[in-house]
């Protein structure tokens, strides 16, 4: 009797309130169709609002800056004139038949080869050497370091005093020691322009090899080691089959980005050398903007840009390739 009154209370509740909860008094029991894009969009206005100012400079300097870049390829312009004649693909076939832009190409693959695994190979020595526990580690870390957070200008500036033929402190010592007669013309002389060029990047990358290498040690198990040792493997087995198996993918990011940024060197030729002598440190990049800003090929220049960008592409696909089928 109770339970039948308790029944009939919470009946004529529901009843009252126009259906179970959870249930509006106006809804007829259908469920509600998923809100829309634009329904969804009104929602997070405020989203919206602080991405704008992001989205809009990416559309304009980039976005914008691409596809009218794309659009000179085909085009002529001087940049003065208004006037952008269509010329098809004929800045295409001149860069084929362009010995200077061949020439730039032969010597930024010579600048890529020399300096990039040198760095990293330095970058690895003194990672190695710093990962161990000696006094001064931290002093040590950001001597090596400094130069990487030095201003390249500023870098390329000193380095060029250095190699001064006539008050430079390399010839200075040199002398002194008795290792060379005469002066050396390090960024005059042909054959040795752009060893300089690589020595000077070399001492301004090796920081960054080295703080990478060593976040990627310092981030190896340490039970892998010690289980090594049990097996009674010495110091070389352990760099060898332990050390270099973990920093795998460290090395091929440093490769990755040293491609990358060899492919695009520029500061250092156009401070120290100016693309010469006799066009030996003419890079691509350096030689894209000799087309743009001293002749003012805009059509051209961009064309190049963009077979640049395609090079390093390919290149960065290439190693990701290695890397996934290496399985590192």
């Amino acid at each position: 009797m109770a339970v039948d009154t308790a029944t009939a209370t919470t009946q004529r509740r529901l009843s009252s309130a126009g259906g179970p909860p959870g249930q509006r008094s106006g809804d007829s029991g259908t469920p509600r169709k998923p809100a829309g894009t634009l329904t969804k969009m009104r929602r997070s206005w405020r989203a919206y609002a602080f991405l704008s100012p992001g989205l809009l400079v990416f559309s304009v300097f980039t976005v914008f800056a691409l596809l009218f870049g794309f659009y000179l390829t085909f085009h002529e312009w001087n940049l003065i004139s208004q006037d952008k004649p269509f010329v098809g693909l004929d800045n295409y076939v001149d860069m084929t038949q362009d010995a200077g832009f061949l020439k730039s190409i032969v010597n930024t693959f010579y600048f890529t080869g020399a300096s990039v695994p040198i760095t990293m190979a330095i970058g690895f020595f003194l990672a190695l050497m710093l990962n161990q526990a000696i006094k001064f580690r931290g002093v040590f870390r950001t001597l090596f370091f400094l130069p990487q957070v030095t201003p390249f200008v500023v870098v390329a500036i000193i380095w060029k005093w250095l190699y001064n033929g006539d008050y430079g402190l390399f010839n200075y010592y040199l002398l002194k020691l008795h290792l060379i007669r005469e002066p050396l013309l390090w960024l005059a002389d042909q054959h040795l322009a752009m060893p300089a060029v690589i020595l000077m990047s070399i001492w301004s990358g090796v920081g960054f090899s080295m703080v990478i290498y060593l976040a990627g040690m310092q981030g190896i198990p340490q039970e892998l080691h010690e289980a090594a040792k049990v097996d009674g493997a010495g110091s070389w087995a352990r760099l060898r089959h332990v050390t270099l198996p973990q920093l795998a993918p460290t090395t091929l990011f440093l490769l990755v980005m040293g491609i990358i940024g060899s492919l695009q060197v520029f500061t250092q030729i156009f401070v120290m050398t100016k693309g010469g002598p006799v066009e030996r440190t003419t890079t691509m990049v350096y030689y894209i903007y000799e087309a743009a800003f001293k002749f003012y090929e805009m059509g051209y220049a961009t064309t190049l840009a963009f077979v640049l960008f395609a090079i390093t592409l390919v290149f960065t696909w290439i190693q990701l390739r290695l890397y996934r089928k290496a399985d590192l």
